[in-house]
């Protein structure tokens, strides 16, 4: 039997001994090294040759990423890892470092317990590093900190040993301000990394050694000596001495949870239901036995299987066979196999237990965030909530008709297997438009749709998503909207929520959807807590994205009666602006009066939807609208002699330079710049510093839409979305 089904036969074993399980993400920026890393602990654990760790991106096995040499899914490999006589079964998950795949990270957190943060010894912490760190500690992940390609360090920057540990504590420091800010109450100073006590490591996943305080103590290898292997181009030797699989999983088993210790302080966090009901019991002690509670956080497209959902067992296990629901759906589904994942491969197992993470295939009902139990109404989890919205659309359709009922059964798949992309389709002409976190994801996307589904398609150029909201109020100057019939009459009034509650409102703390009265009151103090008027917002109706409904009125008969449609009527508005057309954000709407008409068969849904989608409008409009454009701050390193033409790309892009830190001979322009102005943005920095910049960006939000572009803009939304240039006056409402 060779090493590797060995290892195979070992994961079998040990999965079921769950105070030896550790479920583990590697996150970081692009291009800090997170593939060549994993490919190092899969190699060490005997899963393919060690002299291809590094070059053969194992987790990369996506035809993309390998062409791309970057990581697009969040792909998993379980592997075997002992210690002093005794074996740990490691699931391992690779996550993208590039800000367009970042819902594949926010995922992948959802499905661990442990995550190593790489950082660059080199560039340190960088953008999307706070960001998966964020996403980390959101997740209660616990994290430990790798310090890679230290090598280059050494050998290019030449760097003395106190010059190293100089950096070393500078990007501890970094790291620890994000833990201490973005930690779960109560981990902020138990979850700070350190040298000291081994929660970091430092080393060269690319040259196979990495190294710890405690493994210096176990191995006897010192800093002189890293230095001299370095220096000498022996870091052969090095690997062999200090071995970068070794050190990292010891520290992944000794310094991070399994979910036998990490679920009770998780299941809260990302369950909503009754935590002292059986079920919830089960999941907080991660109980083999008891009824399945699992979810999933990815859906990949296996050319012979079809569609493999991948996700995580809290509770119970899911055995090959046997009927379970996706909850939602109105019937079970048959699991026609169970596997473990090394890889590309799937690992076919009669069955996979609690605390672990898995691939099943049959459930055809399964998408990303989906839970799976026996149980048709079982609480499913919290929703995985994603740190930027999509900024770029394309129009897709196939290029023949004969095409079009696959095209649709791909985007339906597509939409399942990355819930990050959002897919609409316009039924009668085809047409598909996909929105995304960037160009890349996009560009991905069609790659998939043309060379796996085998769909030839036609794409327009990229299109930006913009939203809209209000810049004013109409405070004492209610709209007024009429029902058709005129017996029904409604007075709402608008404003704009502050960034601090919009910010609230995306990261999930309320909830989304209409709010139970009994539920308003806590609703309400959570709003009073980011300085709102906490009685007003008690009378909450609905929350819709970053946008709440609130019911101001006193004493109107009948009114309860209509609540549902109000609502359905300000989720009308919250989808489509009265600007374009475009979604609404950050958006308070009251309803201040209504005056109803006494019999309720003349305020149903034909008069009460449009009444109240009119004021709303109308109250949009008279407390002025805005368009808010997606904006990215892009990090641009640069040697000091093309410093200038870079800093002219950006500004010529409406881009503000904020900082511009010099290092010897580079300097890194740090500028914000909208969305709209980014296409073609890559090309033109690599020809303006003839391809000498290193550059990458992260979406950090929306911003007001300058006056001056505002026709400008709108004109051209509309036109393209069929509709006439300018936008329904005020008038028109009240008519």
């Amino acid at each position: 039997m060779g090493r590797k089904e060995d290892n195979i036969k070992k994961a079998t074993e040990v999965m079921h001994i769950l105070p030896q399980i550790r479920n583990l993400c590697i996150a970081a920026h692009i291009d800090h090294g997170k593939t060549t890393l994993s490919d190092n602990l899969i190699a060490g654990a005997g899963m393919m040759s060690e002299d291809l760790a590094g070059k053969s991106r194992v987790l990369d096995f996506d035809q993309q990423e390998s062409a791309r040499g970057i990581t697009i899914n969040a792909a998993s490999a379980s592997m075997v890892h002992g210690i002093e006589g005794t074996d740990y079964l490691i699931n391992l998950i690779d996550t993208p470092g590039h800000v367009d795949f970042g819902g594949d990270v926010t995922r992948a957190m959802r499905a661990v317990d442990g995550c190593f943060i790489l950082a660059c010894a080199v560039e340190g912490p960088m953008p999307q590093t706070e960001t998966v760190v964020r996403q980390a500690l959101k997740e209660k992940v616990k994290p430990v900190l790798f310090i890679n390609k230290v090598d280059r360090l050494i050998n290019e920057l030449k760097v003395t040993p106190e010059d190293m540990l100089k950096r070393f504590e500078e990007t501890i420091k970094k790291v620890n301000k994000l833990i201490h800010s973005f930690a779960p109450e109560g981990m902020e100073k138990k979850w700070q990394v350190s040298v000291m006590d081994g929660t970091v490591a430092f080393g060269s996943a690319y040259h196979n050694w990495g190294i710890t305080i405690p493994y210096m103590k176990k191995s006897g290898v010192s800093m002189t000596e890293i230095f001299e292997y370095c220096n000498n181009e022996d870091q052969k030797t090095l690997a062999k001495k200090a071995p970068v699989h070794e050190v990292l999983l010891d520290m992944a088993v000794t310094k991070l949870p399994g979910p036998v210790e990490a679920q009770p302080y998780r299941i809260p966090n990302i369950w909503n239901g009754d935590l002292e009901s059986p079920i919830g019991k089960a999941m907080i002690s991660c109980d083999p036995e008891a009824e399945l509670s699992m979810m999933i956080t990815k859906i990949w497209m296996d050319p012979h299987a079809g569609e493999v959902a991948v996700g995580r067992l809290y509770s119970g296990s899911i055995n090959q066979g046997e009927s379970v629901f996706a909850i939602g759906a109105a019937k079970p589904e048959r699991v026609q196999q169970v596997s473990m994942m090394v890889g590309g491969d799937r690992i076919p197992v009669p069955k996979v237990v609690a605390g672990n993470i898995a691939a099943i295939t049959g459930i055809r009902s399964a998408a990303a965030g989906v839970t799976l139990s026996r149980d048709k109404d079982f609480t499913p989890f919290e929703a995985i909530r994603h740190y930027s919205d999509p900024v770029v659309t394309v129009a897709v359709e196939p290029k023949s008709m004969k095409d079009l009922p696959k095209f649709v059964d791909a985007l339906r798949s597509l939409a399942k297997s990355d819930a990050s992309l959002q897919v609409t389709t316009n039924q009668e002409t085809g047409e598909a438009l996909l929105a995304g976190m960037g160009e890349l994801h996009l560009e991905i996307t069609v790659f998939r749709l043309e060379e796996e589904q085998n769909i030839k398609v036609k794409v327009s150029p990229p299109i930006v998503v913009y939203r809209e909201s209000v810049e004013g109020n109409n405070r004492g100057r209610s709209f007024e909207g009429k029902s058709p019939n005129r017996h029904n009459r409604f007075m709402i009034e608008c404003e704009p929520l502050s960034p601090e509650v919009v910010a609230a409102l995306r990261d999930g703390h309320f909830g989304n959807g209409a709010v139970r009265s009994s539920d308003a009151k806590e609703v309400g103090n959570k709003f009073g807590e980011l300085g709102m008027d906490k009685d007003k917002m008690r009378k909450i109706y609905a929350i819709s994205g970053t946008n709440v409904l609130v019911n101001d009125t006193k004493g109107i008969q009948g009114l309860h009666e209509t609540r549902e449609l109000i609502i359905e009527s300000f989720n009308e508005v919250c989808k489509k602006g009265p600007v374009a057309d475009e979604p609404v954000m950050g958006m308070m709407v009251r309803l201040v009066d209504a005056k109803l008409h006494e019999d309720a068969i003349h305020r149903g849904p034909a008069q009460t939807i449009p009444a109240v989608r009119n004021a709303i409008k109308g109250a949009m409009i008279r407390a002025r609208t805005v368009l808010m454009e997606p904006m990215q701050r892009s990090h641009v390193s640069v040697p000091n002699d093309w410093l200038g033409q870079v800093t002219r790309e950006i500004t010529n892009r409406r881009g503000i330079i904020e900082d511009m830190p010099s290092e010897g001979e580079a300097t890194t322009v740090i500028g914000t710049l909208p969305v709209a102005e980014t296409f073609g943005f890559s090309n033109d920095i690599r020809a303006a510093s003839q391809g000498r910049a290193v550059w990458n960006s992260e979406n950090i939000g929306f911003e007001i839409l300058p006056p001056q572009l505002f026709n400008k803009v709108v004109g051209e939304i509309r036109t393209r979305k069929g509709l006439k240039p300018d936008p329904n006056p005020e008038s028109y409402y009240a008519e």
